[in-house]
C-alpha cells in the first residue's frame, strides 16, 4: 500500500503536535493514547470512518482522564476527512459517533461553556471544510461527465449530418448522372438514323443536368446555413418523366395522398429517386409501377419493376450504398421500409410506409 506525501506528512505534523506533549509532562500510557490518537491518520483515505474512530477513542480517553494537553488535531482531521470521503450512511454515522464522543470529552471534565463553543466551532469547521472539498470534487465530475456527453453528442450530430449530405450527394449524382448516361448512349446510337430521337436524347441529358445542379445546390445549401426547400411529392412526376425519356414504361398513380410533413416528403422522393435509378442501371427492367397512397394514418410508397431483380442479379455489379442509404433514410423519419422480391411475379419492390403525422 502506497501512501500520499501529503498524508505521510500531516500523519508526523500530528502525532509530534500530540505526543510530544505527553512525553514531557505525561506518562507511557498517554503517549500511547496520543498515538492511538494520531497514528491511524496515515490509513484516512482507505478507511476514513475507521481512522476517525481509532481517533475518537484515543482524543475522548486523553479528555476525560485531563491529559489531552493541546488540541484535538487527529480527531479534526479525521471529521475533516470522513466530511469529503464517505458515503452519506457513513457520514450519517460518523457524524452522530463524533456529536457523542465531542460531548463526553467536554461533559465528564466539566469544561467550561466557552470551552464547549470553542471547540465545538472547531469540529463545526472541519466537517464545513471537508464537505466543502467534496462538492467541490462532485461538481468538477458532473462537469467533466457533461463535457464528455455532449462532446460525444456533437460528434454524433456530425457524424450524421455528414451520412445525410453523403446520401443526398448519391442520390442526386447516381440517378442524374445515370439517366444521362443512358439517354447519351441512346442517343448515340441512333443519331445518324434517327436525328429527331437524338436530339430529343440530347435535350433530356440537358435536363437532368440543369435538375442535378439544382439539387446539388440544395445539398451543399446546408453546409452554408441556407435552409431551401428540399423536393417533395410534388416533384415525383418529374422523376417519372426523367425516367420516361431513358425508354422506360414508368406509371404513377397517387391514391388519396395525404398531406405529409416536409422531412417526410423529401423522404418518399428520394425512395422514388434512388428506385428508379436502380430499376434504369442495374435492373434491366421495361416497366416500373410507382404508387403513393393514404394507407391508415401513413403513407405508402412502392415501386415495383419487371426487372432481374435488383443489381446483384447484374453480372459485375458492385453493390452500393443506395439501398442502404434508403434504409437509414425512411428510419430516420420513423417509416419503415421492406425491399426484395414482390409477393407476386417477378422483378424488384421497393415499399415505404411512412408516418403522415
Amino acid at each position: 500500500m502506497r501512501f500520499q506525501p501529503v498524508d505521510i506528512v500531516i500523519t508526523v505534523v500530528v502525532t509530534a503536535a500530540t505526543v510530544y506533549p505527553a512525553m514531557v509532562w505525561g506518562s507511557w500510557v498517554d503517549v500511547a493514547l496520543g498515538a492511538l490518537a494520531s497514528v491511524p491518520l496515515l490509513w484516512r483515505r482507505q478507511a476514513p470512518v475507521l481512522v476517525a474512530l481509532l481517533c475518537g477513542i484515543g482524543t475522548t480517553w486523553l479528555s476525560v482522564q485531563e491529559r489531552l494537553f493541546d488540541q484535538p488535531y487527529g480527531q479534526l482531521v479525521a471529521t475533516y476527512t470522513w466530511a469529503e470521503l464517505a458515503s452519506p450512511g457513513w457520514r450519517l454515522f460518523a457524524a452522530l459517533g463524533t456529536a457523542v464522543g465531542v460531548l463526553v470529552s467536554l461533559i465528564v471534565p466539566q469544561e467550561s461553556p466557552p470551552s464547549i463553543g470553542y471547540v465545538g466551532m472547531m469540529f463545526v469547521t472541519a466537517y464545513a471544510l471537508g464537505t466543502g472539498v467534496r462538492a467541490r470534487r462532485d461538481r468538477i465530475a458532473y462537469l467533466e461527465e457533461r463535457t464528455r456527453r455532449l462532446t460525444e453528442e456533437q460528434a454524433a450530430a456530425a457524424g450524421a449530418e455528414r451520412a445525410r449530405i453523403a446520401r443526398d450527394m448519391h442520390d442526386v449524382l447516381a440517378h442524374s448522372v445515370g439517366l444521362m448516361v443512358v439517354q447519351a448512349e441512346g442517343g448515340a446510337s441512333v443519331v445518324r438514323s434517327d436525328a429527331a430521337r437524338a436530339e430529343a436524347a440530347f435535350d433530356a441529358i440537358a435536363d437532368t443536368g440543369r435538375e442535378a445542379l439544382v439539387q446539388l445546390r440544395h445539398a451543399l445549401g446546408v453546409l452554408r446555413d441556407q435552409r431551401p426547400e428540399p423536393p417533395g411529392l410534388d416533384a415525383v412526376a418529374s422523376l417519372v418523366e426523367r425516367a420516361r425519356r431513358t425508354g422506360l414504361d414508368v406509371t404513377l398513380t397517387r391514391d388519396a395522398v395525404p398531406p405529409v410533413p416536409a422531412d417526410v416528403g423529401a423522404t418518399a422522393f428520394r425512395v422514388v429517386q434512388e428506385a428508379l435509378t436502380n430499376a434504369v442501371k442495374h435492373a434491366g427492367a421495361r416497366h416500373v409501377a410507382v404508387v403513393l397512397a393514404a394507407e391508415g394514418p401513413s403513407l405508402r410508397v412502392r415501386i415495383r419493376d419487371d426487372g432481374r431483380g435488383g443489381g446483384s442479379a447484374v453480372p459485375g455489379h458492385v453493390p452500393g450504398h443506395g439501398l442502404a442509404g434508403m434504409a437509414e433514410r425512411v428510419a430516420a423519419v420513423g417509416g419503415t421500409l421492406r425491399t426484395g422480391a414482390p409477393p407476386h411475379g417477378p422483378g424488384f419492390e421497393v415499399s415505404a410506409l411512412l408516418p403522415a403525422g
